[in-house]
């Protein structure tokens, strides 16, 4: 399946308030909090991270997807949300995965970790909230329509100006950058680990 990608990101202060906004403006928990593992494959001369593009694998649940990401042909959009071209399928056997693509030339790049729960809204088709909670903080996007995402921010009372494009290994390395943390995975163990070394 191929589909254009729009949302925001924006972080969280306190999830069980967000989760209030959500039941009062009628937003639908479709999937409960899931552990989600993801591993970004890349060739050793890290073409497509050159090109602007992502190949992932994702564990999310019981369900396996591997992932294309690509900029859009036109970026008008580009600016105020993060827009992608997405094509993805959902595959049975990791191990076989793995190895085409390793037999393509493809290799592990980079691993982040997260707990995901999935929002929906009955009143705009396809458009949904999911909240992250990751090693280095809580985040919400919002996917859907720019014009859905505008009046979702505001009915959340969310100022735009702290809202987020980047991907979560952008911020990552912010992170890094900013806590001089040595971990190269944004995974649970290795930002423990890190921070029992910085202290």
């Amino acid at each position: 399946m191929q589909s254009a990608e729009i949302e925001l990101k924006f972080p969280v202060a306190s999830i069980s308030h967000l989760e209030v906004q959500l039941g009062e403006l009628g937003f639908r928990l479709d999937t409960p909090r899931t552990f989600e593992q993801n591993t970004l494959y890349d060739t050793p001369e890290r073409t497509l991270r050159a090109k602007g593009e992502l190949l992932r694998l994702r564990r999310y649940g019981k369900r396996s997807v591997v992932t294309h990401k690509r900029h859009p042909d036109n970026e008008e959009l580009a600016s105020l949300y993060k827009v992608r071209i997405e094509t993805e399928t959902e595959f049975d056997d990791e191990s076989a995965m793995v190895e085409i693509l390793a037999r393509l030339g493809f290799a592990p790049s980079f691993r982040y970790e997260k707990f995901r729960s999935e929002y929906s809204h009955p009143a705009e088709q396809g458009a949904h909230l999911v909240l992250d909670e990751t090693p280095i903080g809580v985040y919400a996007e919002l996917e859907g329509p720019p014009a859905w995402i505008d009046r979702t921010l505001g009915k959340l009372r969310i100022d735009p100006a702290t809202c987020l494009t980047e991907s979560y290994g952008k911020l990552f390395m912010a992170w890094r950058e900013r806590t001089g943390s040595t971990a190269q995975n944004l995974t649970f163990d290795e930002i423990a680990e890190s921070t029992m070394v910085a202290r």
